[in-house]
């Protein structure tokens, strides 16, 4: 029987619960196996990294090396800069056309949570460097909470929501809106060169 996405609460024959009366279940897997599998269901190329913190939130990163700027990196003898008073020095008139080449690809990233509301915290700050999903316990879903007051954020946001059953299989259950090209700032620079080394070092 098919569903409307966003509506795994909502049954004809069932009145809906109240926000309290489905206690939050604890994940059913570790963040980044959550993410790993929510990533397959949302069909997100590159490698999903382990748990960080990032930007103050805890995130897990989907990214990708660039092929061709991260050749030229090596071939220059510079690696990741991570230091983000270095990093904003790049953007000084003096710098134009000395600056290393972006060499990771944000394809998107994950908040891995037990309740929606921290998890849309962790998620928003980064729609500005692509995709952004939450994972949550699909016992989340069985509230008047998530009905009324998260679908409205999440769909403002474009932000997607997977839910993880007991068992830990992910399912879709608000597709999100594909995020545009990220803005280049200081900030932006330094987010993607934390990623380049957290990638150069899982892979």
């Amino acid at each position: 029987m098919s569903r409307t996405p966003g509506q795994s609460a909502v049954r004809s024959d069932v009145q809906t619960p109240s926000a309290t009366a489905v206690p939050v279940a604890d994940l059913p897997a570790a963040p980044h196996q959550l993410a790993a599998r929510a990533g397959e269901v949302l069909g997100w190329p590159g490698v999903v990294l382990p748990q960080m913190t990032l930007l103050g939130r805890k995130i897990v990163v989907c990214a990708e090396l660039v092929p061709e700027a991260h050749a030229e990196r090596l071939c220059l003898g510079c690696g990741p800069v991570p230091d983000r008073v270095a990093v904003s020095t790049w953007f000084w008139p003096e710098m134009a056309g000395r600056v290393p080449p972006q060499a990771v690809r944000i394809v998107g990233a994950f908040a891995v949570a037990r309740h929606w509301r921290t998890a849309l915290a962790s998620a928003v700050p980064f729609a500005r460097y692509g995709n952004v999903a939450m994972v949550l316990p699909s016992s989340a879903a069985l509230t008047r909470d998530y009905l009324a007051n998260c679908l409205p954020r999440v769909r403002r946001h474009g932000v997607a929501v997977l839910l993880a059953d007991p068992e830990g299989e992910v399912t879709l259950d608000v597709a999100g809106q594909r995020g545009g090209a990220p803005e280049q700032t200081s900030l932006s620079r330094w987010v993607h060169e934390v990623v380049y080394e957290k990638l150069l070092a899982t892979c």
